[in-house]
């Protein structure tokens, strides 16, 4: 997603790479283009980065958003050093609880249900997270990519209830394997309803096929189970203001 408010532009977990993989020749390919060519991105101050799945940390795009010159970097604990590792800076590590201040608002670290890893032998070695971003007249949350679970509640009372949520609800089937690490859509509903979010957007669906579901099936059972007038699907490329 590409958020902008205040005249601060922020992305969470930006890939531009054709494949969600260590290499380009395997792994899931793309299914959709990305909503902004990179080329015609404005300016970008802040990049959030949840956990370290490569569908998630793309370094390709890291590093030419890097190139550029002009954006800082926040990625959960201990994920830093990969970062720095590919001249991917200025780069803030937060665990959970913590924050940062940056141009006109603040970035909290909160928690996710997730698992992190690169390969075999780095499994849980850095953190996952959601980000609260807290501005002046409102509060955005991006929960990166989570599970269901009692943190939403934990967040809310925490941080308060955003206007905007950026909730997901792809890649959760078979429930049996998927439920401990993503949220279906009626999970997402849920946790919409418990943070009291004014508006939310369902992101991480459309365009990798990560799981048994299908490509476009998520987005037909959030529709099927929403209130239509407070959780949003948006298409590539599309956007929404929110008032």
């Amino acid at each position: 997603m590409l958020i902008q408010q205040r005249g601060a532009n922020i992305l969470t977990d930006p890939i531009w790479s054709e494949r969600a993989s260590p290499v380009s020749w395997l792994g899931p390919k793309r299914r959709r283009k990305p909503g902004v060519r990179m080329d015609d991105l404005p300016d970008i101050d802040v990049v959030l980065i949840s956990h370290n799945h490569y569908d998630h940390l793309d370094l390709r795009t890291l590093r030419q958003l890097a190139a550029r010159g002009r954006s800082t970097f926040v990625v959960a604990a201990r994920g830093a050093r990969l970062l720095r590792s590919e001249k991917v800076e200025p780069v803030h590590e937060l665990d959970w609880g913590e924050s940062v201040t940056l141009s006109g608002f603040t970035v909290h670290c909160v928690p996710a249900l997730r698992f992190s890893a690169r390969g075999i032998f780095d499994r849980n070695k850095t953190q996952w997270c959601g980000y609260a971003i807290e501005y002046p007249e409102r509060l955005v949350y991006f929960a990166g990519d989570t599970a269901f679970g009692s943190h939403f509640a934990q967040i809310r009372d925490k941080v308060g209830s955003p206007e905007l949520a950026l909730l997901p609800i792809g890649a959760y089937e078979p429930r049996w394997f998927m439920s401990p690490v993503h949220m279906a859509p009626e999970e997402a509903v849920r946790a919409h309803e418990i943070l009291g979010a004014k508006t939310s957007i369902a992101i991480h669906h459309g365009t990798f096929q990560l799981a048994d579901d299908g490509i476009d099936t998520p987005q037909r059972r959030l529709m099927a189970c929403r209130r239509a007038d407070s959780f949003v699907i948006l298409k590539n490329g599309q956007f929404a203001e929110i008032p």
